[in-house]
């Protein structure tokens, strides 16, 4: 329960700093998109979520580059980047960092 509503607040984060009037939405077929991700920029698939209304939430990840990029795929099929970005930091207990919020 506690994962869930910090990974909530991290996207509802996400969609509060983005900016629509300045982004253009990437989007195509998933494959190529994970394709090019891998390719491109050695990531790879860290973590994954569905939303209520069905859209899957995918976070990509380069362990070697620090480079990661959340994508999102759509009920019809359609994938679309949300954000990406450098200097990842994995965090190795994301229970704790979530318990400090708690308290």
């Amino acid at each position: 329960m506690k994962k869930g509503l910090f990974l909530g607040a991290v996207f509802g984060l996400m969609c509060a700093v983005a900016s629509p009037a300045s982004s253009q939405n990437i989007c195509g077929p998933h494959e190529e998109i994970v394709k090019r991700l891998e390719s491109g920029y050695q990531e790879k698939r860290a973590g994954v979520g569905l939303a209520g209304n069905g859209t899957l939430v995918e976070l990509f990840i380069s362990k070697d580059k620090g480079t990661w990029t959340f994508m999102y795929t759509r009920p019809d099929g359609v994938t679309c980047l949300m954000a990406a970005g450098g200097d990842w930091e994995r965090i190795e207990d994301p229970v704790a960092v979530t318990e400090e919020f708690d308290s």
